[in-house]
């Protein structure tokens, strides 16, 4: 095959070697543990079918499946090769060896990979910065209720953030403080349950004036989503615990930006709640009244993502931003729509789409356009009781599309993106280079996509 790769010898060694005369010319005793790996079609390139970058996704896949061998056998250090893409080496290392035993007694050995070779420091660097973002939102969305809770994420998000102190500002809001900015809809969800809401408001100053327009992420925080009074069947209800993916992907990339000093601004912006039954929770047929003033008829309390983010959306235009983007786990619709393979984008800026698309080929962490017609609107318009129904009235069907058409009744911004990341929340096996478990999608690609906003012109046409 023409594209073995090579790690190279490690501290406590480990991993590929490039099948060349110059590797088999070495002692064995100069690499007491090699793990060799194929790394598919030589100079792949861009995938036009994938949509993604072939060569820097058999990186990741190969590396991170060399490192999982090399911790099988309790070695805990690896050198790896930079494979002819350090950033890409990188990500597949820390991203394949992640896995959370936290709360476990017996855990997995620590591996710690390494670059072999000074040849690419910096983009490996870069790469493992990358995929530790990733892997703090797989921790978040991973890590039960009880111990993620809607107060106890803002203070671990404060936490990451305190090592960049001198340009980032991080604000837990409290209930009184939502009351106040008249939040009806994510109080109205927050009631059910006894853990108190949350707003969480980060500010990163990375640009060169602190008044330059920011690029505001809004990410969905439920703690844990039971599906109140519209309870969800208890089967796979724990993995509700992740219901706040979409706040900790945009918070974990804003903790990631901060590390790479990525110079433009960033707001974020985490409604943080549990969605609960009781004896205060929403009732079907109840009607709140947002931010903006709309009435929204809640007709299914199980769809309260929305009611979070409808606020959050309206909070958002303070801050004359250069572009909007929010993340939820959204709509089951989605993950049936796209399953697991790309995460579905609703927006009304094609300039905003192209941006969020190249920066998703780089990442291989896809994305997909969804519709965001007027053919949707007339179905949350169309409500008895209020300006809005918080479903669609053909219930079901389009449920994603009808979902991002509500969300769109919160934004006047020219150029706004929905991530409806729900068919992504979680990874069977579909994802060589991620563990089973929650995969933290899509944190490098907002990631990237900010490092490519930063590169742009300030106002976008």
């Amino acid at each position: 095959m023409d594209s073995w790769k090579t790690p190279a010898r490690s501290c406590c060694p480990s991993c590929a070697y490039r099948m060349t005369p110059e590797v088999s010319s070495k002692s064995p005793q100069d690499f007491p543990s090699v793990v060799v790996v194929g790394l598919g079609k030589k100079n792949a390139g861009v995938n036009g079918q994938e949509n993604w970058n072939e060569d820097k996704e058999n990186i990741r896949a190969a590396v991170a499946v060399g490192c999982r061998q090399i911790q099988d056998l309790e070695i805990p250090c690896v050198e790896v090769d930079p494979c002819g893409d350090a950033q890409a080496a990188a990500e597949g290392a820390v991203l394949g060896l992640h896995e959370y035993n936290e709360l476990k007694q017996k855990k997995k050995p620590v591996v710690t990979p390494q670059l072999h070779g000074s040849a690419g420091s910096e983009a490996w660097q870069k790469g493992v910065i990358y995929a530790e973002g990733q892997n703090l939102a797989r921790y978040l969305m991973e890590a039960p209720a009880n111990y993620i809770t809607p107060i106890k994420f803002a203070e671990y998000i404060e936490q990451k953030l305190g090592n960049f102190a001198s340009n980032v500002k991080v604000h837990i809001r409290p209930e009184s403080w939502i009351a106040t900015q008249q939040m009806g809809a994510f109080l109205s969800v927050a009631k059910g349950s006894a853990e108190p809401p949350i707003f969480l408001e980060i500010h990163y100053l990375g640009g060169a004036n602190a008044n330059d327009s920011p690029l505001v992420f809004v990410g969905k925080g439920v703690t844990f989503d039971s599906g109140g009074i519209s309870l969800k069947p208890s089967s796979g209800m724990d993995a509700m615990r992740a219901d706040m993916g979409g706040a900790a992907t945009v918070c974990s990339a804003i903790v990631t930006a901060a590390a790479l000093n990525l110079p433009l601004n960033i707001i974020g912006l985490a409604p943080l709640c549990e969605n609960m039954p009781s004896g205060k929770a929403n009732k079907p047929g109840d009607v709140v009244r947002a931010k903006n003033g709309k009435t929204i008829q809640v007709d299914n309390t199980d769809a309260e993502g929305r009611l979070l983010l409808a606020d959050a959306l309206c909070y958002a235009h303070n801050f004359n931003a250069r572009a909007i983007v929010n993340a939820a786990t959204l709509t089951g619709a989605m993950d049936v729509a796209l399953g697991s393979a790309a995460t579905g984008v609703f927006t009304n800026s094609s300039w905003l789409w192209n941006h969020l698309y190249e920066a998703s080929i780089v990442t291989g962490d896809r994305v997909w356009r969804m519709p965001l017609f007027e053919h949707y609107t007339k179905q949350v318009t169309d409500c008895p009781l209020a300006d809005l129904s918080n479903i669609g009235k053909y219930s079901r069907a389009g449920g994603a599309c009808t979902a991002a058409a509500f969300l769109k009744e919160f934004v006047t911004a020219p150029h706004w993106a929905h991530l409806d990341i729900a068919g992504v929340m979680a990874n069977k096996d579909e994802v060589p280079y991620l563990r089973k478990g929650m995969a933290g999608r899509p944190t490098r690609t907002l990631v990237e996509f900010a490092a490519r906003l930063s590169q742009d012109s300030p106002n976008p046409k």
